[in-house]
């Protein structure tokens, strides 16, 4: 069976709101819940309650930052879900953005890379049980072991953009999270994954045949996530330098409204999936069909029918 996720809890909803809709995804067909972790809702949460209101689901977290949790809470509370949710839980972890990190968390954004492979290593020990000592290049762990190691140890994916980290992930890891891509980019992405390893994307959706109220929602968000300079370095490398290059200079200058302005029609209309319901779900297919193992839906507010009603209209049992 295809996996068909969803990210919960759902947008312009609090988790507690979200709780009949999460409890009835199995039924229609979805197969995974997501959780985020920017400044909205934690990673964990949302998992440990959904393990209880729909425990057909596999549940995942993509991602939670490797940089805003000491190693050992980290694997703390990646073994509480496991334990919650035995042989359904999948931990996303990733390097996250500066801004997230230091901005928001007083953290250190450094070595992004090596402190994604460092954790992973340590997870990998922590949640088999094992006593970790061990100096990392970027954290030292001394003595760590955790009271309850769980019974079934989660897969561990990584947030991948680029060739380093996607080769990571296939290396070491048990799949990739990407995000903000379309269908075709998914082939390359594909490409220096490798086959055989899972390849997991959120994927923003507005069920609206309101094409200009559609692009202008997205049109924001993409400035806001495009101009961080590891979605700048990812486009970049998925060949979009040179036409997201007026809205990096108007970033650049502080002029947000331009920044927004000057994303082209086609950049939008790759990166965000809209239209009817049917049309939205042909398109996720088209994602599928490029290489991607695990489409999570993100339903975004503003379309043309209510948020439960988007939910059971993308419902992959509908095709």
């Amino acid at each position: 069976m295809d996996r068909w996720g969803i990210t919960i809890p759902f947008f312009d909803e609090t988790l507690i709101e979200s709780r009949s809709l999460i409890a009835q995804l199995p039924e229609l067909g979805y197969t995974d819940a997501w959780s985020a972790e920017v400044n909205g809702t934690d990673g964990f949460v949302p998992l440990a309650l959904a393990a209880e209101w729909a425990p057909a689901l596999r549940l995942g977290s993509a991602i939670v930052p490797v940089s805003t949790r000491g190693p050992g809470l980290l694997a703390m509370s990646a073994a509480t879900i496991a334990d919650l949710a035995p042989g359904r839980f999948v931990l996303g972890i990733g390097a996250s953005s500066p801004a997230i990190v230091e901005h928001w968390n007083a953290g250190e954004f450094v070595k992004p890379y090596a402190r994604t492979r460092d954790t992973l290593r340590f997870l990998r020990a922590a949640l088999a049980g094992e006593k970790v000592t061990e100096r990392y290049e970027t954290f030292a762990v001394k003595g760590f072991r955790l009271e309850r190691a769980p019974a079934v140890s989660p897969k561990i994916v990584l947030a991948a953009l680029r060739p380093g980290m996607l080769r990571l992930a296939a290396r070491e890891a048990d799949g990739a999270i990407t995000n903000w891509l379309s269908p075709q980019d998914v082939r390359k992405v594909r490409a220096e994954l490798g086959e055989g390893t899972e390849l997991i994307a959120r994927l923003f959706v507005m069920v609206t045949q309101d094409g200009a109220r559609a692009r202008e929602v997205a049109r924001r968000m993409l400035a806001g996530y495009l101009t961080v300079p590891v979605y700048a370095a990812f486009h970049d490398w998925l060949g979009r330098g040179e036409v997201l290059r007026p809205m990096h200079e108007a970033w650049a200058a502080g002029d947000r409204r331009a920044a927004v302005k000057a994303i082209p029609d086609e950049v939008v209309d790759d990166l965000i999936v809209y239209g009817d319901a049917a049309t939205c779900r042909a398109r996720i297919r088209e994602y599928v069909a490029g290489g991607l193992d695990t489409p999570v839906l993100a339903p975004l507010s503003g379309g043309d029918v209510p948020l439960d009603q988007v939910v059971r209209e993308l419902a992959p049992t509908l095709d």
